[in-house]
C-alpha cells in the first residue's frame, strides 16, 4: 500500500485531527515555508466551534512569523490561546496587546533545545510544509528550516502540507541537523558559512502521520521596497566603518555577514551589492532575504546560510526557474545551528540589526513600544549580538515625522544590555562604544547618532545625571530617565 496516497486529504478534514488544548507546531520562519491551508480551515473550524458556543483554542509554536492565513487566521478567529517565539503579524499582534493571547518573546536559537529537553511542552500536532516525500519517511522541507526537525521528531501527530508550488527546486537545499544535547555534546564541524553536517532531506515516521494536504501557495512576502536615502546613508556608513577597520588591520578581510530584516537592513545588502570594491562574501544569518540577490547575480555572493528562504512571490517563481544554479550559492538550516552561539562565534561574524530605539548608554529595545506594548520580538538578534565578532545595531535617528528620538536617555525596554552592544548607526553618524566607559559612550552616541533637535535634551539629561545619580560609573538619574517617553505618551510627540 502506498501510505502516501492513503492519507492525503482536505484542509478541512485535517483540521478535525486537531483538538482544543493542542500544542500546534508549525514550520515557517519570517513569512517562509509556513503550512497555509490547515490553519485556515483550522480558523474556520474555531469559528464555528465558538459560535456553537463550543470551546477551541491551541497553543501555537513555530520558528518565527508565520504569514497571514497561519497567525492572522488563527488570531482573527480567537483560535489562539498561547504564541511563541516571534510574530509579525498585525491582527496577533493586536490580540497580545490586548491580552487576548498570551506571548512569549524569546530567543530564537533556544526555543527548540527548550522543547528538545522539556522545558517546553512537546507538540502534540505538527504541521509542516513539504515540497516532496518519499515512501521511507524522508521529506524535503520547503522554504524555511526554522524548528521543523524537531517538531516532526517531537510530535504526536504530523500533518504535512505537501506544496507543490516548487517542485524539485528545494531538493539539496536543506543541510538538516541538530546540535548534541549536553552533557558532552559534540560541536557541530561548521567553521565557514557553506559547512554541511547534515542530510538534505528531513525524517518522519510514516505511522505519526495523519494526513497529507496538497496545495500549491506562495509564500506571503511582500515584494522587495528600494531604500529610501536615510537607509541607504546607515548602509554606506557601516560598509565604510568595515573598510576602515580593516584598513587598520584591526579587522580580518573575508568573514561572513548577518543581516537582519527591514529596509534598513535591505539597505547594507544593497549596497554591498553596488559597491565596485567588495569583492565575494558569504552570509551566515538567520533569513536569506531578497535584498542577498542582487548580492548572487553581481556575482559577489559566495555562500549564504540560514534558516528562511524569504521571497516575494515574483521571486520565488525566479528561484524555481533558476533553482539548480541558485542552490550552489544557499543552505537552509534549523535554526538552532543558524543561531548556535559557537558557530557563530568561531566563524566570526559580522552582525548587523535593526533596533526600535537605542539609549546613550549602549543597551538597546528592539521589541516594545513605550516598555509595554510589542511590535514584533526580539527574533535572534541577541544570539548574533552577543556571539559576534563585530556588531552593530542600526535605527534611523527619528521616527513619525521626526517627532520620536530614537536615540532616547534610557531605553524603555532592555533586549541588547550595553554588554553585547558594540557600534550604534543613525543616518546622522556612527559610535563606536568598544572600550568606552559609560560617561564616554553616552557623549559619542549624542555627538555622533542623535538628531540635532534632540542632542540638547539627552546632553541636559546626561549633566544632571553627573550631578544627581547615585553613582557616577553609570550617570543614571531614575527621576528623570524617561521624561522622554512620558512626553510621547501625554503629547504624541518628544519634541
Amino acid at each position: 500500500m502506498n501510505w502516501i496516497e492513503d492519507k492525503k486529504c482536505t484542509a478541512e478534514e485535517a483540521a478535525l485531527l486537531i483538538n482544543d488544548g493542542d500544542v500546534l507546531g508549525v514550520s515557517g520562519f519570517t513569512l517562509a515555508g509556513y503550512p497555509k491551508v490547515v490553519p485556515t480551515a483550522l480558523a474556520a473550524r474555531a469559528e464555528k466551534l465558538h459560535a456553537e458556543g463550543k470551546p477551541f483554542q491551541v497553543t501555537l509554536f513555530s520558528g518565527a512569523s508565520t504569514g497571514d492565513s497561519c497567525d492572522g487566521a488563527l488570531a482573527r478567529a480567537n483560535a489562539v490561546s498561547f504564541r511563541m517565539p516571534y510574530q509579525s503579524n498585525p491582527a496577533l499582534r493586536k490580540a497580545i496587546n490586548s491580552g487576548a493571547i498570551k506571548y512569549i518573546d524569546a530567543h530564537l536559537g533556544k526555543m527548540g533545545y527548550w522543547i528538545r529537553t522539556g522545558a517546553l511542552p512537546r507538540p502534540t500536532v505538527a504541521i509542516i510544509e513539504v515540497t516532496s516525500i518519499l515512501p521511507d519517511g524522508r521529506v524535503c522541507l520547503s522554504t524555511s528550516g526554522g524548528n521543523s526537525v524537531t517538531f516532526l521528531e517531537s510530535a504526536e501527530k504530523v500533518i504535512l502540507e505537501l506544496n507543490t508550488r516548487f517542485g524539485d527546486a528545494c531538493v539539496g537545499i536543506h543541510d538538516v541537523a541538530l546540535p548534541e544535547l549536553p552533557p558532552h555534546a559534540k560541536a557541530l564541524a561548521i567553521d565557514a558559512a557553506g559547512d554541511r553536517v547534515g542530510e538534505t532531506f528531513a525524517r518522519v515516521n510514516p505511522n505519526r502521520v495523519l494526513a497529507i494536504v496538497e496545495q500549491s501557495r506562495f509564500d506571503e512576502v511582500t515584494p522587495f521596497v528600494e531604500p529610501d536615502e536615510i537607509s541607504r546613508n546607515i548602509g554606506e556608513r557601516i560598509l565604510d566603518f568595515i573598510r576602515y577597520e580593516e584598513n587598520r588591520g584591526r579587522l580580518l578581510k573575508g568573514l561572513a555577514y548577518q543581516s537582519g530584516v527591514g529596509k534598513v537592513a535591505n539597505a547594507v545588502l544593497s549596497a554591498m551589492a553596488a559597491d565596485d570594491r567588495l569583492h565575494q562574501i558569504d552570509l551566515y544569518t538567520e533569513v536569506i532575504q531578497e535584498a542577498v540577490l542582487p548580492l548572487l547575480k553581481n556575482g559577489k555572493l559566495g555562500i549564504a546560510s540560514g534558516t528562511a528562504l524569504t521571497l516575494s512571490e515574483s521571486t520565488q517563481k525566479e528561484f524555481v526557474a533558476n533553482a539548480e544554479e541558485w542552490k550552489k550559492h544557499l543552505v537552509i538550516r534549523q535554526q538552532e545551528v543558524s543561531n548556535s552561539p559557537d558557530v557563530i562565534k568561531r566563524i566570526g561574524v559580522i552582525s548587523m540589526n535593526t533596533a526600535l530605539e537605542v539609549d546613550i548608554f549602549g543597551n538597546v529595545n528592539s521589541s516594545l513600544v513605550t516598555g509595554s506594548a510589542m511590535m514584533n520580538g526580539i527574533g535572534g538578534s541577541a544570539d548574533f549580538a552577543r556571539n559576534c565578532l563585530l556588531g552593530f545595531f542600526m535605527t534611523p535617528s527619528v521616527a513619525k515625522n521626526g517627532t520620536i528620538s530614537s536615540v532616547v536617555p534610557y531605553v524603555s525596554h532592555v533586549d541588547h544590555p550595553d554588554h553585547d552592544t558594540m557600534i550604534f548607526v543613525t543616518e546622522q553618524g556612527l559610535a563606536d562604544l568598544r572600550g568606552l566607559a559609560a560617561e564616554d559612550r553616552a557623549r559619542l552616541i549624542i555627538k555622533n547618532c542623535a538628531h540635532p533637535n534632540f542632542k540638547e535634551p539627552l546632553s541636559d539629561f546626561l549633566e544632571y545625571s553627573l550631578k544627581h545619580a547615585k553613582g557616577i560609573h553609570m550617570p543614571l538619574a531614575i527621576n528623570r530617565a524617561f521624561e522622554m517617553h512620558q512626553k510621547f505618551l501625554e503629547t504624541g510627540s518628544m519634541l
